[in-house]
């Protein structure tokens, strides 16, 4: 979930409790994503000079990267940037966030390599669904990239592409070594927490499987 998420909007608390799914709340903005082993994760940690001329706001930053993932999915699909998702044609395969300080931002997509039908249940859909959708459901709006390119394609035509613009080298990191004053923003929702949004009054519309 983004930053800015409210689990009652968003989740079908009953089914998340039931299947005991771990609900994350990252320091992000963006909206709710359903996370497998089919998700493909990009994200770029940068200095606020790090691409020269680029104004730190979600458009013109969004627009840096569609114009870098353009070349990734040169002859392999329609793409575009539309709102604020990566498309193929109108579908979604790709959805975006920010967070942007005085002197750093990030921006990192999920990309849908592939995905489970039913964990679409988990979700809602959210109020604030993008114009392009249309009203379809889940099925009509998304797809998965797999259907457009290999995976390993994906990936070296990403770093390719992201060479044009940095330095590129791979480097091995311990994801649990952190400083001692690291006092992270992104946390696992408890299930208390969502005990409590579940026995809240229920909206009358609930409307799920969507993403």
């Amino acid at each position: 979930m983004g930053i800015s998420g409210k689990p009652a909007e968003l989740l079908d608390i009953d089914l998340v409790l039931r299947d005991q799914v771990p609900v994350i709340k990252r320091f992000t903005g963006g909206g709710t994503v359903t996370v497998d082993h089919g998700t493909i994760f990009v994200t770029f940690i940068c200095n606020r000079d790090a691409v020269p001329g680029l104004q730190l706001y979600p458009r013109p930053i969004m627009s840096w990267s569609s114009q870098l993932y353009s070349r990734v999915f040169q002859r392999f699909g329609d793409f575009h940037l539309r709102e604020n998702d990566y498309v193929f044609g109108n579908r979604k395969f790709g959805g975006n966030a920010q967070s942007i300080t005085k002197n750093r931002w990030i921006h990192h997509t999920s990309f849908l390599w592939d995905y489970e039908v039913r964990n679409m249940a988990y979700l809602k859909l959210p109020k604030r669904a993008p114009e392009y959708r249309l009203a379809r459901d889940h099925l009509e709006f998304i797809c998965p990239m797999k259907d457009y390119m290999p995976r390993s394609v994906f990936i070296d035509k990403t770093v390719e592409a992201i060479s044009t613009e940095f330095s590129v080298y791979s480097e091995q990191t311990d994801p649990f070594k952190i400083s001692s004053n690291f006092e992270p923003s992104t946390r696992l929702l408890t299930r208390q927490e969502l005990e409590e949004v579940a026995s809240q009054p229920e909206s009358p519309v609930s409307q799920s499987l969507s993403l």
